[in-house]
């Protein structure tokens, strides 16, 4: 499997199918435990994640791994972290959905390769394209919903919460949330 997703990743980096291949610093494909029961998806990277090729590595990220510790999850040990698109958006804009439709097929691919049992969406745009697409983070953040074989809940981007610190505590309740799913579902994170 590792060299499937490897495979991948090269495919992903030869990309230039939309705008955005072109402007990349680096590729920002995804990291952590390729065998992780539990993924996280964000909409895209930032300016320190398209310079470093890791997603969620600035601000937003170390606030994403201070809630993963609350619950014992690390992106080195039993999560994978991963983005709707894998390339930068200019001035961190929302990606417009022709981009989040050419990076889908990718996201698929990784998702089948990793098979994970919970996806949590970080933010609006990775809710409405994998969730439902009148997902509304303000109202449903916290709730999952099943899709095939996987659990899937959305919750809000960690941009959003150091913008308004407000919904932090929102977004705790959300990874108690997760919690819970996983020890309902018994998956082993250790």
């Amino acid at each position: 499997m590792e060299n499937e997703l490897l495979a991948l990743e090269n495919e992903c980096k030869n990309c230039y199918k939309c705008p955005l291949g072109k402007g990349r610093t680096n590729l920002v494909f995804g990291t952590g435990n390729e065998n992780a029961r539990i993924m996280f998806v964000g909409e895209g990277p930032g300016e320190q994640e398209d310079l470093q090729g890791l997603p969620f590595v600035g601000k937003s990220g170390r606030l994403l791994d201070l809630y993963l510790s609350l619950l014992d999850l690390d992106r080195n040990k039993n999560v994978y972290i991963a983005n709707m698109v894998k390339c930068r958006p200019p001035h961190n804009r929302d990606p417009k959905p022709e981009e989040t439709e050419v990076c889908l097929g990718y996201l698929r691919r990784q998702v089948k390769l990793i098979k994970p049992q919970i996806i949590v969406c970080l933010g609006r745009i990775a809710a409405q394209r994998l969730i439902s697409p009148d997902f509304r983070v303000t109202r449903q953040h916290g709730e999952f919903f099943k899709k095939g074989e996987i659990y899937m809940m959305g919750t809000f981007h960690p941009a959003a919460l150091l913008r308004d610190e407000a919904k932090k505590k929102d977004a705790l309740a959300d990874f108690q949330c997760l919690r819970r799913k996983i020890e309902e579902l018994s998956i082993n994170i250790y």
